[in-house]
């Protein structure tokens, strides 16, 4: 893989733009902790094969791209416990702020409309790219995300212990084993990862940008976002919204209520699919997103 980096909103991005220079554009924007590897190179390859040309990037914060060291490893669960009781949150940065980040990116690279694909937390992201830069949307897909909504069911207990209990430091093989067990407990069940692949694409994330730290302000960012749903009701982009019927991270009523606040927007549930893009649902995957923004006329 070839990237490389743009000095883009006051931060440096890495970023990776692959596929036919004049076909029109995607934009892939990646969730919490996950570096711009964690979009398979076989879900990519298959956007190009479509004749869309893809930008996956690093977000502010992980992986190659900018990190936040002087703004310290913020308390979580205190910040979500001043949430909840209305008190204010106050982040390193906000998901507006990385939401701008994508923008500047493509003006970096002279793009003026694109389709925006999220997941997770790149969902957010993307909700509010389509909401705040409209003119810049072409479609917007959200996949496995959510609008913020308190009272949507909450991640099962399982999902929630792994990801809160995220070591910071500590032997590298330990770490190593931690991120493995975190795929597996949010992932699909319907689609096990190999275990071969899923080792080799662990120890290729460590080797490449473990930081744990940056997780836990992008985790700062989404509790200060809050209840997106007035938000959403700003998009404008058709909008595609896929998500697993299995996802023990962020439950299917999670994807359900952002079609819901989104007008017009088409939701896809795929059965067996949980907190993850398996190998095995890539076709799945980038043909509806295909089929979505293909049906958009006008092109970036």
């Amino acid at each position: 893989m070839q990237t490389q980096q743009a000095a883009v909103n006051g931060i440096t991005i890495t970023y990776e733009d692959k596929g036919p220079a004049n076909g029109p554009v995607i934009l892939l924007v990646m969730g919490l902790g996950g570096q711009l590897t964690l979009w398979p190179d076989e879900f990519v390859d298959a956007l190009n094969a479509h004749g869309f040309r893809t930008i996956r990037y690093d977000n502010r914060d992980v992986g190659l791209s900018t990190r936040f060291d002087a703004a310290g490893v913020p308390n979580v669960k205190w910040m979500v416990v001043k949430s909840m009781i209305g008190l204010p949150v106050r982040p390193a940065y906000t998901l507006a702020d990385m939401a701008a980040d994508g923008i500047a990116l493509l003006d970096h690279l002279d793009i003026t409309r694109v389709h925006v694909v999220g997941v997770s937390m790149g969902g957010m992201i993307s909700q509010h790219i389509a909401a705040r830069y409209s003119e810049r949307v072409l479609s917007l897909t959200s996949v496995m995300s959510t609008t913020g909504n308190r009272r949507l069911p909450r991640a099962k207990k399982e999902a929630m212990q792994v990801l809160a209990n995220r070591p910071m430091s500590g032997d590298r093989e330990a770490l190593i084993a931690y991120s493995v067990r975190a795929a597996r407990v949010i992932g699909s069940p319907g689609y096990p990862s190999d275990e071969d692949r899923l080792q080799r694409r662990v120890r290729a994330d460590f080797e490449r940008g473990w930081y744990p730290q940056g997780v836990a302000r992008q985790m700062a960012a989404i509790v200060a976002d809050g209840d997106r749903r007035p938000l959403l009701k700003a998009i404008k982009a058709p909008t595609l919204v896929v998500h697993g019927e299995d996802d023990p991270l962020v439950p299917l009523p999670g994807g359900r209520d952002t079609a819901d606040n989104i007008a017009g927007a088409r939701l896809l549930t795929i059965p067996g699919m949980g907190h993850d893009l398996p190998l095995a649902l890539v076709d799945t995957l980038a043909d509806a997103i295909a089929e979505h923004a293909n049906a958009v006329a006008v092109t970036a």
